[in-house]
């Protein structure tokens, strides 16, 4: 048995996928996402697959002809056909083209930085962003990911999952990321944070993830049984907010949500 299990795990990443050179483009790509600099040599990932050098050589090159990866010199970093793909897909969403128009619309929204995010475990992913004030310059991108509890959009989202769920995946004592004196730092303070949302319907967040910026958001109406989990965001500057705007901006928000979460538009 121990025998067996050996050459099973030998054989690297991907060797019980029915498309083993599927699984290990996509890990190549997980790769080098997760790396700190987006750069990995031909070892690092040959290490990370678990395969010899030269069958991820060859997976290098074929990724490298589709231009899903790059190579600058012994090292690789993703490709430029990414972009186009996300885009391509975001473009093809009918809850970003519908968000863009109602924030051009709005009377409150129009002037503010919002975005939409995506719930993926304990992090979202931002899916796109209007840039309607120009002095709030946010550090987070389309595609990037923030941990659920440094974000006002993140608390709004886990907000609507099951107590044993939200339990799961923070115990009262577990150490939460932190980027500001006013982050969160434990799961106790996260899930009093969540009664308080439930309670009021909307998030906010007080220079959690940014010092100087505070945020508002709510969820977004599951659409149909297998929707994504989506969210709403508005960002302002500390120093000029008001509790009358953040009433209307949650106003708007709430009227977006409805409209983004209802099929018939």
């Amino acid at each position: 048995m121990a025998d067996s299990r050996t050459a099973r795990s030998s054989e690297g990443l991907g060797s019980t996928s029915p498309a083993p050179a599927v699984t290990r483009a996509a890990a190549v790509m997980d790769a080098l996402a997760a790396s700190a600099t987006g750069r990995l040599t031909l070892s690092d990932l040959a290490r990370e697959l678990g395969i010899p050098k030269s069958s991820t050589s060859n997976l290098l090159l074929a990724l490298e002809e589709a231009k899903l990866i790059s190579r600058h010199g012994a090292e690789f970093t993703l490709g430029r056909k990414l972009v186009e793909l996300g885009a391509a897909y975001l473009s093809r969403l009918d809850e970003v083209q519908e968000f863009y128009r109602f924030c051009e619309q709005a009377p409150t929204l129009s002037g503010e930085t919002v975005r939409i995010a995506m719930l993926d475990g304990t992090n979202v992913i931002y899916l796109a962003r209007y840039e309607g004030h120009p002095a709030v310059r946010l550090t987070s991108n389309i595609g990037d990911k923030m941990p659920v509890s440094l974000c006002a959009v993140g608390k709004a989202l886990i907000a609507r999952l099951h107590d044993h769920d939200i339990e799961a995946m923070f115990p009262d004592d577990i150490e939460l990321p932190v980027l500001t004196p006013k982050s969160l730092r434990t799961g106790a303070e996260l899930k009093a944070q969540l009664t308080t949302i439930r309670e009021q319907g909307y998030a906010f967040e007080d220079e959690e993830s940014t010092t100087g910026v505070v945020c508002l958001a709510v969820s977004v109406p599951t659409r149909g049984a297998h929707g994504p989990s989506l969210g709403l965001s508005v960002t302002a500057l500390k120093a000029t907010y008001s509790v009358e705007q953040g009433s209307q901006m949650v106003k708007e928000l709430n009227e977006l949500a409805r409209s983004l979460g209802n099929p018939m538009g």
